[in-house]
């Protein structure tokens, strides 16, 4: 072996070690220099010197004393949760989401904004870097300390590429160098991922979904897509497009969707479609609280929630319909994949049961009783920050993964892990 190469093993051996003990440091809490080398099997001054640069970068610090173990007192480290920040980013159809956390994460500064997909991916870039500014500038955050952007988009997503693929509801976005253009305007590594897979991420770590390792999350808002955690990792199937469980076919005969097929799930069930036999029935002349609320062409899926929440037939019949519609997807989803949970999302969500019981009861009447059974329905809890968050957790699951990570704070992350 040259010594060319000897160097650059050794030197890539260090940089493991060190992403290693750092994330035991931030796994567990406190824990003393000697308990690190104990469960890593590394040399005390292996350690030791590992600890002592990583107190030099502001990574970790001194917290306190231990208990003795017949010896001296341990100092005890600790993970430094303000070392660096992370900006995550939900890219929706209506909306867009920005949230600026620390490494723990907690959430400090959250904003969001009226957004319009159509406008294109140059454009529609720029207003998100522009957002992103803003929020880092209200959190009071440098943009040097941003070790990473998580983008979240409602479409199926190349990671390789760090691009969209055919997404239904983006037109004028396939193929779009997303990835590599938000890089170039904000300078900092971006890891991007389909928007549903960073709410089950999200629900994950941090809501309905903690502790529970095969889980779908099914976002039910202008779209309808579904995340899926198989055994702890998010499946995203051979070319990204695991998931679109909008695009399940339900009625052949069905209205036209946006992908090119009739009678998908979307075009029955979501935000829109809701919205949309509601105007259709008020023009028939059904009754309805709808019709008083304002233009026929201006209701929405939200005002339809508000009207059934207030127990208005003519929406309780159409929310109804959708939760049996999704219930027939999700039933097959089920006997498919046997989650232990399935958590239900999005802006068409927060209706809550007015939703979901419909749901439940399609699921029980087409799902496998055995799968069925041993499968639990629920609200998020993340709400609108889902996605967003989800978006956090990946770039600090890529950033515990990566043998780099103990210079994450002074350069940028290497992209595409």
């Amino acid at each position: 072996m040259s010594k060319k190469l000897l160097t650059a093993d050794l030197g890539l051996m260090r940089d493991f070690n060190k992403a290693l003990v750092l994330s035991l440091i931030h796994r567990q809490g406190t824990i003393s220099r000697a308990e690190i080398a104990k469960r890593t099997n590394l040399s005390r001054s292996t350690v030791s010197n590992i600890a002592t640069e990583l107190l030099a970068a502001n990574l970790v610090r001194e917290s306190g004393i231990g208990q003795s173990q017949g010896g001296r007192r341990p100092i005890l480290l600790e993970f430094n949760y303000q070392a660096g920040y992370v900006v995550g980013v939900e890219l929706g159809a209506t909306h867009v989401v920005v949230i600026v956390a620390d490494l723990e994460p907690r959430i400090i500064v959250e904003l969001e904004q009226d957004f319009d997909l159509t406008i294109g991916p140059e454009a529609g870039l720029c207003r998100v870097a522009e957002l992103a500014r803003q929020a880092l500038a209200q959190a009071g955050v440098n943009p040097e300390q941003v070790v990473g952007i998580g983008l979240g988009v409602p479409g199926p997503v190349r990671h390789e590429m760090g691009t969209v693929i055919f997404p239904p509801i983006m037109p004028g976005w396939h193929g779009f160098p997303l990835r590599d253009r938000l890089e170039k305007e904000l300078g900092t590594a971006v890891y991007l991922d389909n928007d549903a897979n960073l709410g089950a991420l999200g629900e994950w770590a941090h809501g309905a979904g903690q502790g529970v390792d095969n889980l779908a999350y099914i976002k039910v808002g202008t779209g309808i897509g579904c995340g899926l955690l198989i055994d702890g990792q998010i499946y995203r199937g051979q070319s990204g497009s695991a998931g679109e469980i909008g695009h399940i076919t339900i009625d052949e005969n069905g209205p036209p969707c946006r992908c090119g097929n009739y009678g998908c799930l979307e075009s029955m069930a979501a935000g829109p479609a809701i919205a949309h036999r509601a105007q259709l029935a008020i023009k028939a002349g059904q009754e309805t609280m709808l019709s008083k609320a304002k233009p026929v062409e201006e209701i929405t899926a939200a005002d339809v929630s508000r009207a059934a929440s207030q127990g208005d037939p003519l929406s309780l019949q159409l929310f109804h319909e959708a939760g049996r519609h999704i219930g027939v997807a999700l039933a097959g989803l089920i006997n498919l994949f046997n989650p232990k949970l399935v958590i239900i999302g999005g802006g068409v969500a927060r209706a809550g049961d007015v939703l979901l019981e419909p749901i439940r009861r399609s699921v029980q009447s087409h799902g496998l009783r055995t799968a069925v059974e041993n499968c639990q329905i629920v609200q998020a809890q993340l709400g609108r920050e889902a996605t967003a968050l989800g978006a956090v957790t990946l770039v600090l699951e890529k950033m515990f993964r990566s043998p780099q990570l103990s210079l994450a704070v002074s350069t940028p992350l290497p992209v595409g892990l």
